[in-house]
């Protein structure tokens, strides 16, 4: 027999071929159980139907956050969005419609996931996004306009409130939400994105002024959570397509 040969039929690089076959096998096993950590079990989108468990879908491992506190991943008691709506059709998949107030109804760009209710926090602890009136060593650059104690308008042009504070994110560094106080005296939050800040105003195309009042609130006045975070974003989200019937419409 040859040299590395083991028996006639059997050599070395035989059997490390094999066992690099076992070797790819089980990395592609293993990588596809991991990629199933996030976004699992998946939601069958109808009531009481099947839940995704089992392979491909991993055995939940708790991880340690820099907080003390565990994650789950897959957490299997995840909980979902709520929503208020209606399938316009019998069959499975088909297009939700909104019951009730439509900006509170959790579909379409007004769904929500139900993140953890508690602030995002900074790698040495504290809140990450919070006012200025917390943050007193942050401010709007002298290049820019510095929006507060001007007003906010609707869509409709009317003043819902003006700007009471702005909130940023010391992370990033960068301005996350604009407090608005109502002319009710509520304050609400108003995400950056759907802000326009002129010289004399701050524009709101998403909602309409009396619309404002139904921002969800904060349980904290200086800081928000991850939870209210999403549903203030999805409540302004929803307004870019519910905010008047005529935006539910074609174009043409």
């Amino acid at each position: 027999m040859e040299t590395g040969a083991i028996t006639q039929y059997v050599d070395v690089a035989q059997l490390v071929l094999y066992a690099f076959w076992l070797f790819f096998f089980g990395l592609i096993w293993y990588l596809q159980r991991e990629s199933h950590r996030e976004g699992y079990p998946m939601d069958p989108g109808r009531e009481n139907g099947p839940k995704i468990t089992g392979w491909p879908v991993a055995e939940p491992i708790a991880y340690k956050l820099a907080d003390g506190r565990e994650a789950l991943s897959p957490d299997h008691n995840r909980p979902d969005g709520a929503y208020t709506a209606q399938p316009i059709h019998g069959w499975n998949g088909a297009p939700l419609e909104p019951v009730g107030d439509p900006l509170l109804a959790g579909v379409g760009p007004g769904a929500w996931a139900a993140r953890a209710d508690h602030p995002d926090m900074l790698l040495h602890g504290g809140p990450k996004i919070v006012p200025l009136r917390v943050a007193t060593d942050h401010g709007v650059a002298r290049q820019d306009t510095d929006p507060r104690g001007l007003p906010v308008l609707g869509a409709d042009g009317e003043a819902a409130g003006r700007v009471k504070d702005m909130w940023v994110d010391r992370c990033e560094m960068m301005f996350r939400y604009i407090e608005v106080e109502l002319v009710n005296g509520r304050t609400v939050l108003l995400p950056i994105a759907f802000a326009r800040i002129r010289k004399d105003r701050v524009e709101v195309h998403a909602l309409l002024s009396d619309q404002f009042g139904n921002v969800p609130a904060l349980k904290n006045p200086d800081q928000v959570t991850l939870l209210e975070e999403e549903k203030i974003s999805a409540y302004y989200g929803a307004g870019t397509l519910y905010a008047t019937p005529q935006r539910q419409e074609p174009l043409v």
